[in-house]
């Protein structure tokens, strides 16, 4: 706990604090509520135009996620170049078969592509 909320759990510090003078650091003095200060901090410096996370980008919903949580990422960057690592030794092993591989790979992925922006373009 910290001082401000252990002063606030018992009910003699609070009148002590309202008699006394006002301190600037307090968000429940000068005119602002608890419940505003609360608001406040939810909404951020958006107010009530903040963005939805469904209204992001694809991009920016990986951007956002990896400031919410750093640690995923690094663990999800170090699986790719594991994978990627593998992805070369196969090419170095069995050169025809990784092409194989790839080129139905690259198919696999246009076709994804071209979903994605078809059902874009139906719904949008």
């Amino acid at each position: 706990m910290t001082d401000d909320v252990e002063s606030r759990s018992s009910k003699g510090a609070d009148t002590e604090r309202a008699a006394g003078d006002s301190n600037p650091a307090d968000p429940d003095r000068g005119g602002a509520t608890a419940e505003a200060a609360t608001s406040e901090a939810a909404t951020g410096a958006f107010g009530d135009d903040a963005p939805s996370f469904g209204d992001l980008s694809l991009p920016q919903r990986v951007f956002v996620a990896a400031v919410q949580n750093p640690t995923r990422g690094v663990v999800i960057a170090g699986l790719l170049a594991f994978g990627f690592s593998f992805y070369v030794a196969f090419w170095l092993v069995f050169p025809r078969v990784a092409a194989f591989m790839s080129a139905v790979g690259a198919v696999l992925v246009a076709i994804v592509a071209l979903v994605y922006l078809i059902s874009g373009r139906v719904s949008g």
